[in-house]
């Protein structure tokens, strides 16, 4: 009996959960959409709006620290330049890239400055939702199924964006049959523009049997 249990616990214990919830988020800040379950998905939205709702109305020292303990705070690798070109990665479609002066690698190439996860929290994904009340990820179904197990694979993203990476899901039927009828709507309108004027009415039928 679950008593006093609440939420999603995938048969793990609290700390690997806390740490499975924390990584997804990251990975949704830093890509703007992220690729996993549909059960995984349900159990970090939730996590992922509040976090969004913290970092828009507590832009303060108190508000960091809140969001650093409940986000780890990390690099975005998402923007990590390459060591051996020192050149940026491709664009991100969701958030415009740092300046180059704010990454550097030391004489190893390895990774010595680069931008904060918290930092880009409250200055790249909050404002994009100064104007929502909420709402501010989306779950949408691939049509695809994990092998093994044959959960649904979805994608997590941020609302606002979807002009990035496209995702091509399959049609319900509710949603075939609704482009019928608008397709069936449309040819009956461009039929009744084409016709001769009068034709089909029940006027013009009585003026030619007259």
């Amino acid at each position: 009996m679950r008593h006093r249990i609440f939420g999603r616990q995938f048969s793990v214990d609290s700390d690997h959960r806390r740490a499975m919830l924390r990584n997804l988020a990251a990975g949704l800040f830093e890509h703007g959409e992220i690729e996993t379950t549909l059960p995984k998905a349900k159990a970090v939205q939730p996590f992922v709006e509040r976090i969004i709702t913290i970092a828009k109305r507590k832009r303060t020292l108190a508000g960091r620290r809140l969001l650093e303990s409940t986000l780890t705070d990390r690099r975005v690798h998402a923007w990590v330049a390459d060591p051996n070109t020192k050149e940026l990665k491709k664009q991100n479609p969701w958030f415009e890239l740092p300046a180059e002066s704010d990454i550097e690698f030391n004489r190893y190439g390895e990774l010595r400055k680069a931008p904060r996860l918290i930092q880009h929290v409250i200055t790249k994904v909050a404002p994009l939702f100064e104007d929502r009340a909420g709402g501010y990820t989306r779950i949408v179904r691939t049509g695809r199924h994990r092998l093994g197990d044959g959960s649904d694979i979805v994608v997590l993203q941020l609302v606002g964006r979807e002009d990035g990476p496209t995702v091509g899901g399959r049609r319900s039927s509710r949603r075939r049959a609704a482009d019928r009828r608008t397709r069936f709507a449309a040819e009956l309108r461009k039929k009744r523009e084409t016709a001769p004027a009068g034709a089909g009415s029940p006027a013009g039928d009585a003026e030619s049997a007259g």
